[in-house]
C-alpha cells in the first residue's frame, strides 16, 4: 500500500445538531478531507439543567455539564471545528485542554474575543476582522460536485422524466428574524405557479424543518397542478438532487445556508422575500446580487450563469495552510 503523503488528521465537527449549524461544521470538515486524509467525528452537544441559556462564561465545569453523544476528552483531535452559541463554552477552552495541540476553528461570528481560536470563519457580512479571521461569502456548506452527482443518481428515476427547464423551489420559513405566514405562502404559490407556467417546464419543491405546516399545505395545494415533484416530507429530502437537476433555483431569503448551497451550482438564483428580516441578511443578499449570483424574484424567470461559489474549499485551504505553518514554528 502506498504511503500517505500527510498524516491522517482527526477532525471533530461539533454542533448542537440543528441542521443548518451541523451542515456548516461537517461541510468544512469534509472540504478538509477532500484535500488531506482525515477521519471526521461528528459530535452533537447540549447542556444539562438548562445551563445553555446562560452566557457562556457562566457555565460551570463545561466538560462535566455538557451533554454529548460521544466523549469530550483526550485524545483530543488535530482539528476542532465548531459553530453556534452552544459550542462556545467548549471551543473557547479546547486549546488549553489539549495543551495547544488542537487547532481550534469556529464558524460564524463568536461572541466575545477571538483570542481563544486559531481560526474564525465568519460570513463576510458580519464584518468581523482580526489576524485569525478569514471571512467568506455566506457560510460553509456540504455541497460539492461529488455530492450533487451522488444525490442526483439516487433520484434520477423520479427526476429525469420531468420536462425542462426545471425550477427548484427551496422553502425556509420561521426563524428569529423571518416568518412565512399563510398570506405570504398564498402569494408565493400564485407567483411561482404563474412564472413556471409562462416559461414552461417543471417545478421541484423542497421544504426545510422551519417551514410552517400551514405554509407547506398552502404551497402544496397552490402548486400541485404544475408538472414536477413536491416533496411531501416522506423519506429522504431530495434537496441536493433538486439543486443538481435544476436549471433555475428559487430560494426564500431567510437563510444564508440555502443561498450558499444554491450558489455552488453556478445556476441562476432568485430570492423570495418572507415576512420580517434582518440587516445582516439584507447585506448578504445584496452582496450576491452585486456578484451576479442572485436576483430578486419579480415574477419572471430567466437564465444566466456565474462561476460556482466554492467558499468552503477556499476556507479549508486556508485552514490547512495555517495548520501547517503552526507546525513549522
Amino acid at each position: 500500500m502506498a504511503e500517505e503523503r500527510s498524516p491522517r488528521l482527526t477532525i471533530w465537527a461539533v454542533s448542537d445538531g440543528r441542521a443548518g449549524i451541523e451542515a456548516q461544521v461537517l461541510g468544512l470538515a469534509e472540504a478538509l478531507a477532500r484535500q488531506r486524509p482525515a477521519t471526521i467525528v461528528a459530535k452533537k452537544i447540549g447542556w444539562r439543567w438548562g445551563l445553555g441559556l446562560l452566557p457562556w462564561p457562566l457555565i460551570p465545569f463545561p466538560r462535566l455539564t455538557a451533554q454529548a453523544d460521544s466523549p469530550l476528552g483526550p485524545p483530543w483531535p488535530n482539528v476542532w471545528i465548531s459553530s453556534g452559541r452552544a459550542s462556545l463554552p467548549l471551543s473557547r477552552r479546547v486549546r488549553r485542554w489539549s495543551g495547544g495541540e488542537t487547532f481550534v476553528v469556529q464558524t460564524q461570528a463568536p461572541r466575545g474575543g477571538l483570542e481563544a481560536f486559531d481560526l474564525v470563519i465568519p460570513p463576510a457580512h458580519d464584518d468581523v476582522t482580526g489576524p485569525n479571521v478569514v471571512p467568506i461569502i455566506g457560510s460553509p456548506n456540504r455541497m460539492s460536485a461529488e455530492k450533487f452527482q451522488h444525490d442526483l443518481a439516487r433520484f434520477r428515476s423520479r427526476i429525469d422524466p420531468l420536462p425542462r427547464p426545471r425550477v427548484a423551489l427551496i422553502v425556509g420559513g420561521k426563524s428569529n428574524s423571518h416568518d412565512l405566514p399563510p398570506a405570504r405562502a398564498k402569494v408565493i404559490a400564485a407567483e411561482v405557479s404563474n412564472a413556471v407556467r409562462t416559461m414552461g417546464g417543471s417545478l421541484m419543491v423542497s421544504f426545510t424543518r422551519r417551514t410552517p405546516a400551514s405554509a407547506q399545505q398552502i404551497l402544496t395545494e397552490g402548486l400541485k397542478e404544475i408538472p414536477g415533484w413536491i416533496w411531501d416530507n416522506q423519506g429522504e429530502n431530495p434537496y441536493a438532487a433538486f439543486l443538481a437537476a435544476a436549471d433555475i433555483i428559487l430560494i426564500t431569503d431567510d437563510s444564508t445556508n440555502l443561498a450558499t448551497d444554491a450558489a455552488t451550482t453556478g445556476k441562476p438564483i432568485y430570492t423570495l422575500t418572507l415576512a420580517g428580516g434582518r440587516r445582516k441578511f439584507d447585506l448578504f443578499h445584496e452582496d450576491l446580487r452585486r456578484r451576479g449570483i442572485e436576483r430578486l424574484f419579480s415574477g419572471i424567470l430567466e437564465a444566466w450563469s456565474y462561476p460556482p461559489l466554492d467558499e468552503t474549499s477556499r476556507a479549508a485551504t486556508e485552514l490547512l495552510r495555517r495548520l501547517d505553518a503552526r507546525k513549522t514554528r
